[in-house]
């Protein structure tokens, strides 16, 4: 298997990297770095009436990501990361130090997508295409295996769909509190 990851890294290396994107992918991936762009999206949307059950949505999608790549399966699996496999590929970015799969900025991109979507809304596809193109940042920037990446968009998608229906049920939960009073 890891030879057809490679196969797919070296791919890219050959085919895509260019001076543009060797410019505009690193800082994309730096947007994700700790989550920023969707804990950022996550705050706005709190703050904006009408809006806070989709930013409600999207924190907790995050958080249960942050538990679960971050806090046991990264440390759990312990896969090396390919640039360390292969050190003739010139890295772009500073060399992460944890473990590689699942990818991180791939599972808290899709966490975001999914917990729009299932929360209702519109904002879920400009968040797909974001996601899509950080996604795609990691295994230019030769950080990530394309299985990470799949995992990454995997996990993020099942916590991202968790997170919307906790919000939902703790609304439900809510709204049946003020009823009965």
């Amino acid at each position: 298997m890891q030879a057809a990851e490679f196969a797919i890294l070296d791919w890219i290396q050959a085919h895509l990297r260019c001076g543009f994107l060797d410019a505009v992918l690193p800082a994309i991936s730096r947007t994700a770095n700790h989550g920023e762009l969707w804990i950022i999206l996550a705050v706005i949307l709190l703050l904006i009436r009408g809006q806070r059950k989709y930013g409600a949505s999207v924190a907790c999608g995050l958080i249960l990501d942050l538990v679960s790549c971050n806090i046991i399966l990264k440390p759990l699996i312990g896969r090396i990361r390919p640039f360390a496999v292969n050190g003739l590929v010139e890295l772009l970015i500073a060399a992460p130090t944890d473990a590689s799969f699942p990818s991180g900025h791939t599972a808290a991109s899709f966490a975001a997508v999914f917990a729009l979507k299932t929360a209702g809304s519109p904002l879920w596809k400009p968040a797909l295409a974001v996601a899509l193109v950080i996604a795609f940042s990691r295994l230019y920037l030769y950080v990530h295996w394309p299985s990470d990446v799949l995992g990454g968009a995997l996990l993020g998608a099942a916590v991202g769909w968790a997170g919307a229906k906790i919000v939902e049920k703790s609304e439900n939960i809510i709204a049946k509190r003020k009823a009965g009073r």
